[in-house]
């Protein structure tokens, strides 16, 4: 019996791109698709764990809003990800937005569902308070993984207000839990002030490298996305990216922005540099449209999550062409 072919977008020269229910990409619902997927887009619609500006538990929805706009061909890594692998929207995960620890808790048991079916997950959040849980089942699936965050902040610190699940904290749990191969941690793009040197210190102690935003800018995405690869070899890979991890030219919309970010290009030309890693499953947070103009931000992040998940969809072609 001959295998079917993956169930793509809706035709945009048949249906309207602003007609119809706004799935990532205008993908199928995972029920449509007989509930399994080889890629599954995930929404959590979170942000209790924010410290300045709220609404980032609106992001999830505004960047499928903005992915209306995109078209089944990558010419960038010259592949049809809809064709190649089974992506699907497998809707929103509903965490509770009174009690921190609980939504922690329902996010990895969701998490854990969707990656025990098979799956791949493209998360799209809601705050980064959501990494966690995300890492904490991906690991259980494939052991500590290679971490690539992409971000203007460390998001390693302890605790805030004595807090210590926040956007602010995930990996420095992260770390302490196991859940991450301490000799791959990259942070890309971080930027603006800190607290005191320490912070600098214990990031280091806990085994991230540091890639500046100065840095991509003075040395190009090309040859920072080699030191990547080679830093991650050939580990389970988890990408986390913060949309603030672009300048607020790029991503106004976003609850903590800092001056002197990276651009929409140089982001996406470093995830396209990414190609032959182990991706095992991605986020994107911390996209909050009430700030966003024109939708400059959920676009931005729109693309984001197409080329994750094009770059998970060829490693499925992949490894069924290698079975």
């Amino acid at each position: 019996m001959p295998e079917q072919l993956p169930r793509g977008p809706v035709d945009s020269s048949r249906v309207p791109r602003y007609a119809g229910p706004a799935t990532f990409a205008r993908l199928p619902r995972l029920d449509e698709v007989g509930g399994r997927a080889d890629v599954a887009v995930v929404g959590v619609p979170f942000d209790t764990g924010v410290s300045y500006r709220p609404g980032a538990r609106f992001g999830g929805n505004a960047i499928r809003e903005a992915s209306r706009l995109l078209r089944p061909y990558n010419p960038a890594q010259d592949a049809s990800p809809f064709a190649l692998a089974q992506v699907a929207d497998a809707g929103d995960i509903a965490a509770n937005p009174f009690d921190i620890d609980e939504a922690v808790e329902t996010v990895q048991a969701a998490a854990d569902a969707v990656l025990d079916s098979g799956a791949r997950l493209m998360t799209l959040g809601g705050d980064h308070t959501i990494a966690l849980p995300l890492l904490r089942a991906v690991a259980r699936k494939h052991g500590p993984v290679a971490l690539l965050h992409f971000d203007a902040h460390l998001d390693t610190w302890d605790t805030y207000f004595g807090a210590a699940y926040t956007h602010g904290t995930p990996f420095r749990r992260a770390v302490e839990e196991g859940v991450l191969d301490t000799s791959a941690l990259s942070h890309v793009g971080i930027r603006g002030p800190l607290y005191g040197p320490k912070d600098l210190d214990d990031d280091a102690k806990m085994g991230f490298g540091i890639v500046t935003s100065a840095d991509v800018m003075r040395r190009g995405p090309d040859e920072v996305a080699q030191q990547l690869r080679e830093r991650i070899g050939d580990r389970p890979l988890y990408v986390s990216v913060d949309i603030d991890v672009l300048d607020p030219a790029h991503a106004p919309g976003t609850g903590t922005p800092e001056a002197g970010g990276l651009t929409s290009r140089e982001l996406l030309e470093i995830l396209r540099g990414l190609s032959g890693c182990r991706l095992v499953s991605a986020d994107l947070v911390e996209v909050a449209p009430a700030y966003d103009h024109a939708e400059i931000t959920s676009v931005a992040a729109s693309h984001t999550a197409y080329e994750l998940t094009t770059l998970m969809a060829r490693q499925v072609a992949e490894a069924r062409e290698e079975s």
